[in-house]
């Protein structure tokens, strides 16, 4: 046993038994098959992002973003909903913070609005914003609970011309990033630079369902593609410029995983290649700094324009990696030229109240793993995962059991990958509240705290209860 390393011996016992004396000698390891904990100082949170909670969209100089003129325009939310009140988070950021102490999580994952720092995406700080946020920072510390700041979830400031299609709107973002970085990493240990970069070029770039709207040709969309994966890699120079010894920066990236269909290697190989291979426009980029030849070679003319010293950006080196994983795609091996088939959803594919969230809780053991295999992160965080659920009350109660199913489902198979040895530190929750959800409005509820948005009240739902007593014993419950 004493040449097995915790990997070796995690992959043995495989999905249903793994190794739970973690820290522990291998020879010294005791087998549980109904021991779900995780490890000493995993950190458990939850997340939220700015344009979805906060409101006071107009208040103390913020700008107007892309999706305040989205959200505005008739038929492109549900119901003609808007972030302009959203939660009133903004105003009541000090009771949010009480909802996350009596959860006990030890972290919360929040974003910062743009446009309440640069109005005009650049220029003159807005001291306003700025001193918001450091007050939002000092409650969290004060309460014990860490926060990860993430600088860009989507909100662009609508005064940058061109918006993601022009190239320059990606310095505009580090400069943005490297100057708030300078003014909070004196509390705040751990940035992301974006959120779900695939999020805010395809969704409102190629299928045009977000914000701006549009629906582009190939050659365009790939360069707002790079325009997106280039701003990340500039936000992590500048944050490293600004921001004090010591500070960690990563990315939030909703990287699509291909699952094996069957645990067997042929199936394994091809699924791995096929995440490489179709994330190739994004984590890929940023992970191995070029974009593979396969990429390259399906988009030809349609291939971004790269100028000297993108590629050299992009790559910068991370600090960690974080994943939002939701939903599955499974693949199988085939004889093809490229040697994978992708398995298309169908009618009877389980999902949530959302279309597209597919269930698969095995996802979360292959991204992990993949992404470690493929990449070799030093230190991985989930930094979204969670459901939407239809949340029907009864006598004031919220009994979201199947979000409760869900949620359990997958992270016991997060747990397998931490049993396995993969470097997964830390879980946040999507999300710590029903909010703004975007080109849904507010028809779909992906809250663990009910909020009924006429009076702005938040109610514990089950899975609040359930969140809770997981963090409690560090283990599935």
């Amino acid at each position: 046993m004493t040449d097995f390393s915790r990997r070796d011996l995690g992959k043995a016992l495989g999905a249903a038994c793994a190794a739970t004396a973690f820290g522990a000698p291998a020879a010294a390891q005791v087998l549980k098959c109904t021991d779900l904990s995780f490890p000493n100082g995993f950190k458990w949170g939850t997340a939220t992002a700015a344009y979805q909670i906060e409101g006071a969209v107009r208040e103390d100089g913020r700008g107007p973003t892309n999706w305040d003129l989205f959200s505005h325009t008739p038929g492109k939310t549900f119901n003609g909903d808007t972030g302009d009140v959203a939660d009133d988070s903004y105003h009541r950021y000090a009771e949010d913070t009480q909802l996350l102490k009596n959860l006990g999580v030890q972290t919360y994952r929040m974003s910062l609005a743009w446009s309440r720092i640069f109005p005009e995406g650049r220029g003159q700080p807005n001291p306003r914003g700025v001193d918001h946020y450091k007050r939002v920072i000092d409650n969290l510390l004060e309460n014990g609970i860490e926060p990860y700041v993430t600088m860009f979830h989507w909100d662009l400031p609508a005064a940058l011309p061109g918006g993601w299609q022009n190239r320059d709107t990606a310095h505009a973002f580090a400069d943005y990033a490297g100057y708030m970085a300078g003014q909070i990493s004196d509390r705040v240990k751990n940035i992301m630079t974006v959120n779900e970069i695939r999020c805010f070029t395809d969704l409102g770039h190629l299928v045009g369902i977000h914000a701006p709207g549009l629906k582009l040709p190939p050659a365009e969309v790939n360069q707002v593609r790079h325009h997106g994966t280039l701003a990340h890699g500039l936000g992590v120079q500048a944050i490293r410029a600004s921001a004090k010894p010591g500070t960690q920066v990563g990315i939030a990236d909703n990287t699509t995983f291909y699952v094996p269909v069957i645990e067997t290697p042929e199936h394994i190989a091809a699924a791995k290649k096929a995440t490489r291979e179709l994330n190739a426009m994004f984590l890929t980029a940023i992970m191995e700094g070029r974009y593979i030849d396969e990429y390259l070679n399906q988009q030809g003319a349609n291939a971004p324009k790269v100028q000297d010293g993108d590629m050299k950006a992009i790559a910068s080196p991370l600090d960690f990696l974080a994943l939002n994983i939701y939903a599955p795609e499974w693949v199988r091996a085939d004889d093809s030229a490229k040697g994978y088939a992708t398995i298309p959803h169908i009618a009877s594919s389980p999902h949530m109240a959302s279309p597209w969230l597919i269930v698969g809780p095995e996802v979360a053991y292959w991204g992990v793993r993949q992404v470690s295999e493929l990449w070799k992160p030093k230190v991985l965080y989930i930094s979204e995962n969670g459901a939407s659920a239809d949340d029907p009350v009864h006598d004031g109660r919220i009994d979201d059991a199947d979000r409760v199913m869900y949620l359990r489902n997958y992270i016991t198979s997060f747990r397998r990958a931490v049993a396995e040895g993969y470097p997964l530190k830390g879980y946040f929750l999507w999300s710590l509240m029903d909010n703004f959800e975007w080109a849904d409005g507010y028809s779909k509820r992906f809250g663990i705290h009910y909020v009924d948005f006429k009076t702005q009240k938040r109610t514990p739902k089950l899975s609040a209860a359930w969140y809770k007593e997981v963090i409690r014993r560090n283990a599935v419950v």
